[in-house]
């Protein structure tokens, strides 16, 4: 998902004012020094206290790369995923979400497997960090992950409390996300 951004941000036509670079920090090919203003970055597994694994999954171990130094140093970190994998089919109709068939997968769960990024860390940093699903966004607060967003069509009971092994923080009732993304004929899978 983090390839989509460009995408995005061309939609938006807002790429003469914002430079994108590969997660190995290359840019016209000179690696990047220093942190970035904001990072979007894969989420492969995120837990209640924020934390967040993408490299290691029973006995298969991904590695890490670039992502801890890019996540932990970017001032703002925005992880995007699926909100469930292995299977996960979605579809957009009339301006909706709808949910074809369920992924086997829990992404959200208790603890994280390997902590690849350290959600203590972030919340000791005040580092601003949002994690952008498909169904739902969450925002990392000093209490732990805070249900913020929900899209269109989405139960919060059957599609998203449903499918995570913790109960997010919700305070009211959470924003719609906008209509606008979910406003096209095409399936996701």
């Amino acid at each position: 998902m983090p390839e989509g951004i460009a995408n995005i941000a061309n939609e938006g036509k807002i790429l003469d004012y914002i430079t994108l670079t590969a997660e190995p920090g290359v840019i016209g090919g000179i690696p990047a020094g220093g942190g970035l203003d904001m990072a979007f970055l894969g989420l492969a597994q995120a837990d209640r206290e924020g934390n967040l694994n993408v490299s290691k999954f029973g006995p298969k171990l991904a590695g890490a790369g670039g992502f801890i130094n890019i996540s932990q140093n970017a001032k703002k970190v925005i992880f995007v995923g699926t909100f469930t994998s292995a299977g996960l089919i979605v579809s957009l109709q009339e301006g909706s979400l709808k949910i074809e068939r369920e992924g086997k997968l829990k992404k959200f769960i208790n603890q994280v497997e390997h902590v690849t990024f350290s959600g203590e860390y972030a919340r000791m940093k005040k580092q601003p960090v949002m994690y952008v699903t498909e169904r739902c966004v969450f925002a990392l607060t000093s209490e732990g992950m805070e249900l913020v967003e929900i899209a269109p069509g989405v139960d919060i009971e059957k599609d998203i409390f449903g499918h995570m092994d913790f109960k997010p923080i919700v305070r009211g009732t959470p924003e719609k996300m906008d209509s606008r993304i979910f406003k096209s004929d095409i399936i996701l899978e």
